[in-house]
């Protein structure tokens, strides 16, 4: 196993958490279907709609092509907004995106419980969004700190 690599898995704080994201990523499809292959992550990635899903009211910079690509590569992925359940579900299906949960973004703890996994992030744009994340045991993002590319994409910055 390259060092990297390692330290990406270890979580010795070594590499930065998107390289982390980036190698966790490589799991694939075993992944997200549960199946651990290999020494990768489990990542859980949590959206808030507004400011910053690219639907969301203001747009935010994370696509849904960027979605699919995390879902693809095997990350749990949803949403936990201020919007209804209803009105998450159907953003969701607009978009042909079938996700593992829609939640109220105070209630993340319990998609934590919901879900094992090695790395919960939840990425919003507000004070607010950082609160309940930081609550419920999540890293938390920025959407200043999106990068152009996805940190999720298998590829090492």
């Amino acid at each position: 196993m390259d060092t990297l690599r390692h330290r990406a898995i270890a979580g010795d704080g070594s590499t930065s958490r998107l390289n982390a994201l980036s190698f966790a990523a490589m799991s694939g499809e075993a992944a997200h279907k549960g199946e651990r292959r290999g020494p990768y992550l489990k990542i859980l990635l949590s959206f808030d709609i507004d400011g910053t899903l690219e639907t969301g009211d203001p747009p935010g910079p994370v696509t849904l092509e960027m979605v699919r690509k995390a879902q693809e590569l095997g990350c749990i992925i949803g949403s936990a907004s201020d919007r209804a359940l209803n009105a998450q579900k159907n953003m969701w299906a607009r978009a042909e995106i079938e996700v593992d949960f829609v939640a109220q973004k105070h209630l993340l703890t319990d998609i934590r419980e919901r879900f094992e996994a090695d790395y919960y992030l939840h990425m919003g744009d507000r004070e607010l969004d950082r609160q309940f994340a930081l609550e419920a045991g999540f890293e938390f993002m920025w959407m200043d700190d999106v990068p152009a590319s996805e940190p999720w994409n298998g590829k090492p910055e």
